[in-house]
C-alpha cells in the first residue's frame, strides 16, 4: 500500500521531528565475532522499530498480534517517523562500525544499508510529489486489495480484526484525502485523464446490492469466516457487524473521496510528466538513480533504448522469415496484433496453459539452479473491483511463515489484451524462474537480516524477471515460433520502456505522442498500449529497470561464460546472483567477478 506502509523514502534533514526509541547495542572495540553480532543485533533493532510504525508490514510478515486490525495512520509525521528510524540507524552504524573488521557477509550488509539511507535521503524531499490516488497503486483500491489478498482469517479473533480494519478505513482514508488536496492545492496531482480510473474503482466498491452481499470486500469476509468452525448465529453476528462497519465508516469516507476526486478532476493539468512540478528534473534524475541503481541520466537511458529496438526489430524479423510471413515489420506487428487467432476466447483457457507452461518450467528448474523455491506458487485473476485500472500481470510475495502462498495475478479484464504469444514469457516473468523463484529464495534467507530478506532494488528484481524470460529460451522453451516471438516482444516492450519513460517525464512528449511510439515500434494492442503508458506516467523511472537489470546480468553471465568456457556452471551462476538478494547492480557485477575467480582458482 503506497500511501500506508512506510517506505524506505528519506531526508537528510528531519528537524523538530519526534524520536524513534531503538534498543541500545554495544559498541567498538570489538573483536570481528562480536562486531558482526552486534551489527546484526542493530539490524534487528531497526526491523523490530520500523515494524512497530507499521501494521501492514507486520501483517505481510504473517505476524498476528494486537495490531493485526489496525492500519498505519497515512500521515505524514508518521512518513517522517519512519524515515527519521532510517537515518538515525544508518548514522550510529557508520559511527560505530569499520566494515574492515566485518565478514564478508556482514560488509555487504553494512554497505547495503547505507546505501538505501542515501538513496532515502535523496528522495525523501520529494514525498509529497507521490500520487496518493492513481490507477496504479492508489488507496482506494489497495485498502481492499489488502484485505482480501493479505488478512487471513484463522480464527475469530481474526475476523474480528478483519472488522476493526474495515472500520479504520474511514478515519485514514479521510486522512489521505486531507493529504490529497493540500497537494493539489500546490500543483501536485496526476493529470486528468487518471480522475476516471479512480472514480471506477470507487464506484465498484459502492455499487452493490441491498444486502451487501457482492461488495468486495464483504464477500472476501463472508467466504473467510464460513470457513471457520463458529455456530450459525456466530457467523451471521460476525457478517453482520463487517456489514456496519463498511456502510457506517467506509463506505462514506469513500463517497466523500469520490466527491475530492471530481474537484480535484475539474481543474487537473493535461500534462503528464513530472517534468511539470517544482524541481522536476532533478525529482526524475533521483527517481532514475534509485530504481536502475546506476548514475544513468535520462538523455543515456533513452539512448540505450534506441539501441535495444533496433537489435529486438532485427531478431523479429528473422522469426518473420521462418514463420514465411510476407511483407514489413509492421504489417507482421499488426498481423499479431488483430488476428484472432493469437488470443484466447475464454479465462479459463488462458489459465489452463499458465498452469502447464509452469508445470514443465519447475521440472527442468533443478538443471538450472541450485537454490529452488520453497512456497507454493497460485495464478489468480486480479479481482473484478479492480481489473480495469490494474495492470496485465503482477506478483505478490509470500508470507515468511508459510500462511499465504506467492501469487501470480493476470489481468483478464480484455482478453484481447492479452496475447497468446506472450503468455509464455509473462508466466516465466512473474512466476518461475522468475519473480517466484527469486522472491521465495529470497524471504528464506533466514541468516541475513530483515531489511535485506524482505527489501527490493528494483533493477535487480525486475531485472531478474526479465532476464528470466530469455532464461526459458536458454533451457529449450519457447518451441512455437510465434511464442518466442512474443518473447521478442516483452523484450522490445521494455526496451522501449527506456524510450517512452524517459521521453515523457524529461522531454515532455505527451500520452499520446508515447502512445503512438508503441504503437509504431511493438506489436502490443492498442489497450495493452494505453495502459502501459498511463502506468508509466504515474510511476516515473520504474519502467526502465527491467532492462537495465537485465542488461547487467547478461554482461556479467557472458563474462562468465567466456572466462570459464566448459567450467561455466548454471547452477553456480544463477545461485551466485540469488544467494545474496537484492543489491544494486554494481555489487551484483562484484559477486559474480568473486565467482568467476573462485573459480578459475578451484
Amino acid at each position: 500500500m503506497k500511501a500506508l506502509i512506510p517506505m524506505l523514502l528519506a531526508s537528510a534533514s528531519l528537524a523538530g521531528c519526534a524520536t524513534v526509541e531503538t534498543p541500545e547495542v554495544p559498541t567498538y572495540p570489538m573483536a570481528e565475532n562480536e562486531q558482526g553480532a552486534a551489527l546484526n543485533a542493530e539490524f534487528e533493532a531497526f526491523d523490530e522499530a520500523q515494524l512497530a510504525l507499521s501494521p501492514e508490514s507486520r501483517t505481510y510478515r504473517g505476524i498476528r498480534d494486537d495490531s493485526y486490525g489496525e492500519w498505519s495512520p497515512g500521515t505524514d509525521a508518521a512518513e517522517i517517523a519512519d524515515e527519521r528510524l532510517l537515518q538515525q540507524t544508518a548514522q550510529r552504524i557508520a559511527a560505530s562500525y569499520d566494515p574492515a573488521n566485518l565478514n564478508e557477509e556482514d560488509a555487504l550488509s553494512y554497505e547495503l544499508f547505507a546505501i538505501q539511507a542515501r538513496n532515502s535521503a535523496a528522495l525523501f524531499p520529494y514525498r509529497d510529489y507521490g500520487y496518493i490516488f492513481d490507477q496504479m497503486n492508489g488507496a482506494q483500491s489497495s485498502f481492499p486489495a489488502f484485505l482480501i489478498n493479505q488478512h487471513v482469517v484463522e480464527n475469530e479473533d481474526h475476523a474480528l480484526a478483519y472488522i476493526s480494519r474495515i472500520e479504520g478505513i474511514g478515519p485514514v482514508m479521510d486522512t489521505l484525502i486531507a493529504r490529497s488536496a493540500a497537494r493539489a492545492q500546490d500543483g501536485i496531482m496526476p493529470p486528468r485523464w487518471v480522475y476516471p480510473y479512480v472514480i471506477s474503482d470507487i464506484d465498484n466498491l459502492l455499487e452493490t446490492g441491498s444486502d451487501y452481499g457482492d461488495q468486495a470486500i464483504i464477500e472476501d469476509f463472508r467466504e473467510k469466516v464460513a470457513a471457520l468452525d463458529l455456530s450459525s448465529t456466530r457467523e451471521a453476528e460476525l457478517n453482520a457487524a463487517a456489514i456496519a462497519a463498511w456502510r457506517d465508516s467506509a463506505a462514506p469516507s469513500y463517497r466523500r473521496l469520490r466527491t475530492e476526486m471530481e474537484r480535484q478532476m475539474a481543474m487537473a493539468s493535461t500534462d503528464d510528466g513530472v517534468w511539470r512540478f517544482p524541481q522536476g528534473d532533478e525529482y526524475y534524475a533521483a527517481r532514475l538513480k534509485d530504481y536502475t541503481t546506476t548514475d544513468l541520466t535520462a538523455e543515456q537511458i533513452h539512448n540505450i533504448g534506441l539501441r535495444e529496438i533496433d537489435r529486438i526489430h532485427d531478431e523479429m524479423r528473422a522469426i518473420m522469415t521462418e514463420v514465411g510471413f510476407e511483407g514489413d515489420l509492421q504489417e507482421f506487428f499488426e498481423y499479431t496484433r488483430t488476428d484472432p487467432r493469437f488470443y484466447y476466447d475464454t479465462r479459463e483457457a488462458y489459465l489452463a496453459d499458465v498452469s502447464q507452461k509452469l508445470d514443465r518450467m519447475e521440472a527442468a528448474l533443478p538443471q538450472y539452479f541450485g537454490m529452488l523455491p520453497t512456497d507454493p506458487l497460485v495464478v489468480k485473476p486480479v479481482e473484478a473491483f479492480r481489473e480495469q485500472s490494474a495492470g496485465k500481470a503482477f506478483y505478490s510475495s509470500p508470507a515468511p511463515d508459510g500462511s499465504r502462498p506467492g501469487t501470480y495475478y493476470v489481468n483478464l479484464y480484455r482478453l484481447e489484451d492479452m496475447s497468446k504469444n506472450e503468455l509464455e514469457a509473462l508466466a516465466y516473468h512473474e512466476g518461475l524462474p522468475g519473480h517466484h523463484l527469486q522472491l521465495s529464495i529470497q524471504t528464506g534467507l533466514d541468516d541475513l537480516p530483515a531489511f535485506r530478506r524482505f527489501g527490493r532494488f528494483t533493477a535487480y528484481t525486475e531485472g531478474w524477471g526479465l532476464y528470466s524470460e530469455e532464461l526459458g529460451k536458454d533451457m529449450g522453451f519457447y518451441q512455437d515460433p510465434y511464442s518466442d516471438f512474443g518473447r521478442l516482444g516483452m523484450e522490445l516492450w521494455r526496451a522501449a520502456r527506456l524510450v517512452v519513460d524517459t521521453g515523457i517525464h524529461s522531454k515532455r512528449w505527451s500520452r499520446e505522442e508515447a502512445i503512438a511510439y508503441l504503437s509504431e515500434n511493438t506489436p502490443n494492442p492498442d489497450g495493452d498500449i494505453e495502459k502501459a503508458i498511463e502506468r508509466y506516467i504515474v510511476y516515473p523511472g520504474q519502467a526502465t529497470a527491467y532492462m537495465i537489470g537485465k542488461l547487467k546480468i547478461m554482461e556479467v553471465r557472458d563474462r562468465a561464460q567466456a572466462a570459464l568456457g566448459d567450467r561455466f556452471d548454471w547452477r553456480g551462476f544463477h545461485d551466485t546472483i540469488l544467494a545474496s538478494g537484492p543489491v544494486p547492480l554494481s555489487v551484483m557485477e562484484e559477486n559474480v567477478d568473486a565467482w568467476i575467480a573462485a573459480q578459475q582458482g578451484a
